[in-house]
């Protein structure tokens, strides 16, 4: 998936999460086309809520190859043609649109979460990490699944750590922050934490 579809359902992502209905019909269609396994068309049904399937189903999308927003966009033609056209149009806009925002990005972020321009684009360190960690609840899963650790990786951290939550949500933030170099930045990790709606003022002094 273009990196430019992925900032998309991922900026998309509350607003899908309230008018989109993960239904069989969609489930079935991705599966139809090879963008699910039947191992993650389980995964996602199994989850409580409509809400959480959605999540489960934006978090597992990037990483299904060059197709899949195509393909899940087309899913969506029978019972929702509004959210068809709308990732459409909005997909379009933001090929024209992606130099400048950026920079009104980096702005709204700071902006919200009262943080600092240079701090945003640093990678964050191992003892910011074990802050976070420390305050994250049971929306850690959420949060790394959207930084794009897959479920195979967050459970090896849970069966690394048995014993302690907060080792499992450190060790999934450490091998994010592993894996994505110098794209795992302060702002990115921050953005994963808005979309799984954690307020800003339950992080104070995680990132100072």
């Amino acid at each position: 998936m273009e990196s430019r579809h992925r900032d998309l359902l991922r900026a998309q992502r509350l607003h899908l999460c309230e008018q989109l209905v993960v239904d069989d019909l969609i489930i079935q269609y991705l599966y139809q086309e090879d963008i699910l396994t039947e191992a993650q068309v389980e995964e996602i049904q199994s989850q409580k809520s409509n809400k959480n399937k959605t999540l489960m189903l934006l978090s597992i999308l990037p990483n299904r190859g060059p197709n899949a927003f195509k393909v899940f966009v087309q899913s969506l033609e029978q019972d929702f043609p509004w959210i068809k056209e709308k990732l459409l149009l909005l997909a379009e806009g933001e090929e024209d649109e992606e130099d400048g925002g950026r920079g009104t990005e980096l702005s709204n972020t700071s902006a919200q979460w009262a943080i600092p321009k240079d701090i945003l684009q640093m990678v964050p360190s191992d003892q910011q990490l074990n802050r976070l960690a420390a305050r994250l609840g049971l929306e850690w899963e959420m949060v790394l699944l959207d930084l794009g650790l897959t479920s195979v990786e967050i459970s090896r951290c849970r069966a690394d750590h048995p014993h302690s939550s907060h080792s499992q949500v450190l060790a999934a933030l450490v091998m994010w922050k592993q894996t994505q170099g110098r794209r795992a930045t302060v702002q990115r990790l921050l953005q994963s934490l808005q979309n799984s709606e954690i307020h800003p003022s339950s992080l104070n002094q995680v990132f100072v």
